[in-house]
């Protein structure tokens, strides 16, 4: 029988797999009482039908960490292929990412973007510390769609569409 390893892969080997690895892109945003804060994730798993549940990976050393770390809830915002412009700014660290972003808040609270074509409201009910990054699970309490739109895609390290393939 094999030893189990005790140490994972090299860094660049690991992010070098997961450039080749196509995945959706949103922007989670939250208030936990200190102002909106919001980060660009492509990391959204639904994990549960019943109950409802998502998680995300958020980097401990995020400037979004804090507002995520302490908000009670939060809204996941899904981005179109048109807005890679606006997960370019929430992925950029250093700069007001509401400055000139068309958002406003839910009835309850939280921040959302005024032009993503779907969104979901969640409560977190977990958080995880995961390496250099935690996982935030998260029950799903409301959503809203507003049609068919062509999905933001990161991968090979750059923003692009999915297209059906018929």
């Amino acid at each position: 029988m094999s030893a189990v390893p005790r140490t994972g892969v090299e860094p660049a080997a690991f992010r070098s797999l997961f450039r080749a690895h196509p995945a959706g892109v949103t922007v989670v945003l939250a208030d936990p009482g200190t102002g909106p804060a919001g980060f660009t994730a492509t990391s959204l798993t639904s994990v549960s039908l019943d109950p409802p549940l998502v998680s995300f990976a958020i980097a401990s050393g995020s400037s979004a960490w804090p507002a995520i770390r302490d908000t009670e809830s939060l809204t996941v915002n899904f981005l179109s292929a048109e807005q890679h412009a606006l997960a370019t700014r929430f992925a950029t660290s250093g700069i007001d990412r509401f400055s000139g972003t068309a958002w406003s808040r839910l009835d309850t609270g939280e921040p959302v973007l005024a032009d993503a074509p779907a969104h979901l409201r969640a409560v977190v009910t977990d958080r995880i510390e995961a390496g250099d990054h935690h996982i935030v699970l998260a029950l799903v309490v409301g959503a809203a769609a507003g049609g068919d739109h062509e999905p933001l895609v990161y991968h090979a390290g750059g923003y692009c569409a999915a297209a059906p393939l018929d």
